[in-house]
């Protein structure tokens, strides 16, 4: 709770008190008034006084939430709240009298749902106080909702309430005991009991089978829909706008967690209620279509918690299978819900060896004569095509004809929902088989700029595209190059931070670039160009920054020299600028970048962004107390030191003008610091670069330089620890980071190709001298010219600096040299 709240709260509790009894009275007398009006007929006095039962009732509600500490202490309260029931039976009442067209009615039915509000927004927040409603409440409910009581009286907004009141009692956490029943406390215990004593098994078989029998059954509206719009009905059924007041997935959601609370009490019940369905249904039965369809879906509602009781695959085979193919038009409720309930049970229990027959029956169903039923089917095979149990080698002789066959219903249909729907299959499928969709995919990549250009008021939509081209240029990979004349318009319209749409389709256009460069087989001038987009992307600072770095490392690694003879500058600006106010996570991510271009190139790369490097320097001089800026410090030294060691004594001197120190001390207290922080660098690759970096200073007469020469060697004996594995049979040591040549790495079937960027990387890695030079070999030539240099007798001196246990170990890496 924030302080704010607590000042706002506070006043309201002093409030409460004073004036509640006052409240109450009003509200009383209000409601009386109303309903003898109502009763008498006159209609505008009758409206007036609604309208002030109303306004009374909702500072009552502010009040009796708001207003208490703890409200089932006071008497006025809990008196209050034991009323709205009898308000509620006297206007439900009042409703079924007065005609539909009362001008009374919708104010009326806004009182019940506001009764209604009154008693879910207690719950919610005084659970234990509402704990002497809580029989009243399930009996109102439930008579209203699953008896015939609620005929004739009750309308679809306040059914959806009750639902709710069953539902937050039924999923109350603080009505639930703990394992031991011994560690709950006594409030939690007597609700327990009260609702154990309410659900019983009478009461649960009936509430079960009015939820499926009743509430579950398509209404006549509904099957209308499905005729005159088969897309918004299928919209509608998957969570339109309409949603989430919607009387269907309220009962869904009743049903799956009064199943889930009750599951051994009514998995009995429901399975009667399959069993009784055995067998094809008349197509002549409507009813008994509908009822098959309501089972169907309370089964696949449950799958989870029917996981030991039902034999799926069985069923499937036998009964299941064969309901898929009864093509009669009329039966069309029960292909489209058998396909649906397949897609339920598919991660819950459904053999690997049952897929080709299950892909047989989506082909067919995706040529299926209703557009309702293919929708459901795509569904279906999006979630067959994500789970983890999926094979390729099962699906590849299916792969054409479904691909084809979702192509056509994406053409086919008409709605924004819907096509983005069809596309997001459409990308699963590409993504799950990869290279493999190469074949079969110009269809799609000839329609896609026409559905682009016919979505620019449809933003969501071409967000759906971006991500289908995101997968599609994965399992294209280098021939993606072909995709660019549309491709690189998208990229550029969504990164552009001045287009207005970039607030929809930045995140994904920004991994649409990602992903087009990493497969990328060169840089086209065109590709180079979008890169202007980025300037003003870190500027931003967002929640994108990540990815934007991932991208400037892309082209780095794409054509390091084309890239930054363009736009070095620009970047060493943007960097500096985002260096001044950005996390340690944003510091890190910057001198990677530094660090991958020092890796390209090295020659060029030092001056490139020569305006970095001194402050680097100055964090490693400074002790940098974080230790992975600090390990990323170090490996952009490192490359500078190691590879390019003109440029090195060129930044040495300026610092020491800067720091106002000589040059050999500011060394030796570079050198001294990089000992000392060591342990900071964790990457093996890091930890080699830096030991062939201080060995690289190696020979040197250097007073400061020798020494430092004993941490010099104890930094060299740990990066051979690092990198040296032992040959058993030869009792050899060999430096597990060397690269000699590049192999293609043998794939599983299910690994993902290499990308066009992991070649550019490897080869990259064939030039690094971290995976070029031996270090033992390294350390065998340094030690050789420093005791050519020093001559044997300084030598040696020099030597019995380090200590001998290091000397030893030091000794038996370099056997055989």
């Amino acid at each position: 709770m924030t302080c704010k709240s607590l000042v706002e709260q506070k006043p309201l509790t002093q409030l409460a008190s004073g004036i509640y009894s006052f409240a109450c009275s009003l509200w009383n007398h209000h409601t009386d008034t109303f309903l003898q009006q109502i009763f008498t007929g006159d209609e505008a006095a009758a409206t007036n006084s609604l309208e002030r039962t109303l306004l009374s009732l909702k500072v009552l509600r502010k009040l009796t939430v708001h207003g208490f500490v703890e409200p089932h202490r006071n008497v006025e309260v809990m008196g209050f709240l034991h009323a709205v029931f009898e308000r509620l039976k006297q206007f439900l009442e009042c409703s079924r009298s007065i005609g539909t067209e009362n001008v009374c009615r919708d104010r009326l039915e806004k009182t019940i749902i506001l009764f209604t509000k009154v008693l879910l927004d207690f719950l919610d927040q005084h659970p234990f106080s509402f704990t002497p409603l809580i029989q009243r409440s399930l009996e109102f409910a439930v008579s209203y909702v699953f008896t015939e009581a609620g005929e004739g009286v009750t309308f679809e907004r306040f059914i959806v309430q009750c639902m709710n009141l069953i539902k937050m009692i039924v999923k109350n956490y603080a009505y639930k005991p703990s394992k031991r029943f011994e560690d709950s406390s006594p409030e939690t215990l007597e609700a327990h009991k009260i609702k154990t004593s309410f659900f019983t098994y009478p009461t649960l078989m009936e509430i079960c089978r009015r939820l499926v029998s009743h509430y579950f059954l398509l209404t006549e509206e509904e099957l209308t829909m499905w005729e005159e719009d088969p897309e918004g009905f299928t919209v509608e059924e998957t969570g339109g706008d309409s949603w989430k007041y919607s009387l269907r997935p309220c009962t869904e959601v009743l049903f799956i967690d009064i199943f889930h609370e009750y599951n051994q009490t009514l998995t009995p019940v429901l399975l009667e209620m399959v069993h009784s369905l055995q067998g094809p249904t008349n197509v002549e039965d409507t009813n008994a279509l509908l009822i098959k369809d309501a089972v169907y879906n309370a089964v696949g509602l449950a799958a989870y918690e029917l996981f030991d009781s039902v034999d799926f695959d069985q069923w499937f085979k036998n009964q299941l299978l064969a309901e898929l193919q009864v093509s009669h038009n009329r039966y069309k409720p029960i292909r489209r819900r058998v396909i649906w309930l397949i897609g339920q049970w598919i991660s819950v229990k459904f053999k690997s060896d049952l897929r080709p027959m299950l892909y047989e029956a989506i082909r067919n169903l995706l040529q299926d004569q209703d557009l309702v039923v293919r929708i459901e089917t795509a569904t279906t095979l999006k979630l067959t095509v994500d789970d983890f149990e999926f094979r390729t080698d099962q699906f590849l002789p299916y792969l054409e004809s479904m691909f084809t066959l979702l192509f056509q219903l994406l053409q086919e249909v008409t709605e924004c929902d819907t096509k983005m729907h069809v596309l997001h299959v459409l990308s699963c499928v590409i993504e799950r088989v990869n290279i493999q969709i190469r074949p079969y995919v110009g269809c799609l990549v000839q329609y896609l700029p026409l559905l682009w250009k016919q979505s620019e008021e449809h933003n969501m939509l071409r967000c759906a595209i971006l991500t289908t081209l995101i997968h599609l240029i994965q399992g294209l990979g280098a021939e993606s190059k072909n995709l660019y004349p549309f491709l690189l318009p998208i990229i550029q319209l969504s990164t552009d931070v001045s287009q207005p749409p970039h607030v929809y389709l930045l995140e994904d256009g920004l991994e649409l670039w990602l992903v087009t460069l990493e497969n990328s087989p060169c840089l086209t001038p065109e590709l180079l160009r979008i890169f202007q987009n980025m300037s003003a992307l870190l500027e931003l600072s967002s929640e994108n920054l990540r990815t934007c770095f991932k991208i400037i490392n892309a082209y780095i690694f794409l054509s390091s020299s084309e890239f930054l003879q363009v736009y070095s500058g620009d970047l060493c600006r943007s960097f500096c600028e985002l260096l001044k106010d950005i996390t340690t996570e944003g510091q890190v991510q910057v001198l990677k970048v530094v660090e991958n271009v020092l890796k390209v190139n090295p020659a060029l790369g030092p001056q490139m962004f020569q305006p970095l490097l001194p402050s680097v320097f100055r964090g490693i001089i400074e002790g940098e107390r974080y230790p992975v800026v600090m390990s990323t410090y170090l490996g952009v030294i490192g490359r500078v030191l190691l590879q390019n060691a003109s440029f090195f004594s060129l930044l040495l001197s300026q610092m020491a003008c800067e720091c106002g120190q000589e040059l050999d001390q500011l060394l030796g207290n570079m050198i001294e610091m990089w000992v000392d922080r060591m342990d900071n660098i964790t990457q093996p690759e890091r930890r080699k670069l830096s030991a062939l970096a201080l060995l690289s200073l190696l020979p040197s007469d250097n007073s400061v330089i020798q020494d430092k020469f004993c941490g010099i060697i104890n930094i060299s004996v740990e990066g051979l620890h690092d990198v040296m594995t032992e040959d058993p049979e030869t009792r050899t040591y060999k430096d597990c980071m060397l690269m000699s040549h590049f192999e293609e790495p043998k794939m599983t079937e299910d690994e993902e190709p290499p990308t066009e960027q992991d070649k550019r990387k490897k080869t990259l890695a064939l030039k690094d001298p971290v995976h070029t030079v031996s270090l033992q070999q390294f350390v065998y030539e340094k030690l050789k010219a420093q005791q050519e240099l020093l001559g044997e007798q300084a030598f040696q001196a020099l030597m019995e600096t380090v200590d001998t246990e290091i000397v030893t170990q030091l000794q038996e890496f370099l056997q055989g040299f």
